[in-house]
């Protein structure tokens, strides 16, 4: 099967090519050309649209009422589908610090074979629960606790964990990293009280994410940069970025863009399952988070995750930061990849990637989705523009 979009104005992120046409082949991208077409077996008409690739969401818990910790194939499906009328073709279900049963059970539904509701779910992030008790925000301080090697390689023996968030200064985390290292498992400093210098010996023993960077993490001060120092000025972390103007000012995240610059910056959503819904009383971990003005915050005043969107994640960096829309939207799709060393599987179009494409408007409002080169939403403006 082939299909060919044609008519838009295509980011790659890297390159904005007018008059080119994407050409997708048994789900991946055959080529992206201006150059005489093959037949197709589909045609998509992208005029007045932009070509994109698909958004990656590394850090998300839920959305719709729906969260990875409710560990039901239902919710996991009720999330894909939301995502991807977002842009979002690929993300990591994002947990929170709970019971080892209840973890469990997030992880085995994640692994588990089902019908996906469009986006593709690239494995689990777990956030806690070995994470620093007075930086923990909404993470429950029940069950909060010290790495366990009986635990954590049961979790990745289950191989779906591709992401951990960790205080590196906790006992036994240089343990955990040398471990998840050796396993593929990917290491973020996160909901940490490390100062710089830990921050720096971490990345030695192989830490490479930071976690909402500035957000529940030591701060930074001119005589003592502590974890954001770090975060900012090693060029070997990566760091996530909340751009909703709650998480971080606007001029923070101007900060954050010119200090790590858009190849070490991938911006996330933290969205929980107030997302999509409207403000009220909903839970998250065994709390009840207050959501007012879509933001959500636990009964101290802390915030509890967001109730952003990837698409508008992308929108407001480019305006927070002065960025052109190849700029922001790499923050979104190529870096990310990279991060989760995925380099030219995902988050570009160019010939071998996966098929994952979005067409957009210039308010980065999404039109339409395709994931593996299978359509999985089409706006009804489109409809008339597929033929077999």
């Amino acid at each position: 099967m082939r299909t060919i979009i044609r008519g838009g104005r295509v980011l790659t992120p890297d390159e904005t090519l007018d008059g080119h046409a994407v050409i997708i082949q048994d789900g991946h991208i055959e080529g992206v050309s201006r150059d005489v077409l093959p037949a197709a077996d589909r045609v998509i008409d992208a005029t007045g649209l932009r070509v994109i690739p698909g958004l990656i969401d590394l850090h998300v818990h839920g959305a719709v009422g729906c969260d990875v910790m409710d560990a039901t194939p239902r919710a996991l499906t009720a999330m894909e589908e939301f995502f991807l009328r977002h842009g979002v073709t690929a993300y990591l279900a994002t947990t929170i610090t709970a019971s080892p049963a209840s973890l469990n059970a997030a992880i085995a539904v994640v692994a588990s074979p089902r019908t996906r509701g469009g986006t593709q779910p690239l494995g689990v992030h777990l956030e806690g629960p070995y994470v620093a008790a007075a930086q923990r925000g909404a993470q429950p301080l029940a069950w909060l606790r010290a790495p366990d090697p009986l635990e954590y390689e049961a979790w990745f023996d289950s191989g779906a964990v591709r992401l951990i968030t960790l205080a590196p200064e906790l006992s036994g985390a240089a343990e955990l990293i040398a471990r998840a290292t050796r396993r593929g498992v990917h290491v973020s400093a996160g909901h940490t009280e490390a100062t710089y210098d830990q921050i720096r010996q971490a990345v030695e023993w192989g830490v490479r994410h930071s976690t909402h960077t500035f957000n529940r993490m030591s701060g930074l001060h001119h005589r003592q940069p502590g974890a954001v120092g770090a975060a900012l000025t090693d060029d070997r972390i990566y760091a996530e970025l909340i751009a909703d103007g709650v998480h971080l000012h606007p001029a923070v995240v101007c900060l954050v863009v010119r200090a790590k610059g858009i190849d070490r910056i991938t911006l996330v959503t933290d969205a929980m399952r107030a997302t999509g819904l409207r403000d009220g009383a909903y839970d998250l971990g065994g709390q009840t988070i207050d959501v007012r003005d879509g933001v959500a915050r636990t009964d101290t005043g802390a915030l509890a995750g967001s109730t952003l969107t990837l698409n508008v994640a992308v929108r407001n960096v480019q305006r927070f930061a002065q960025l052109t829309p190849n700029q922001a939207l790499a923050m979104a799709t190529r870096v990310p990849a990279e991060a989760l060393d995925l380099a030219g599987r995902k988050g570009v179009l160019r010939p071998g990637a996966d098929a994952d494409v979005v067409l957009v408007d210039e308010e980065w409002n999404v039109h339409a989705a395709i994931v593996g080169g299978v359509p999985r939403m089409l706006n009804h403006t489109l409809q008339q523009v597929w033929r077999d």
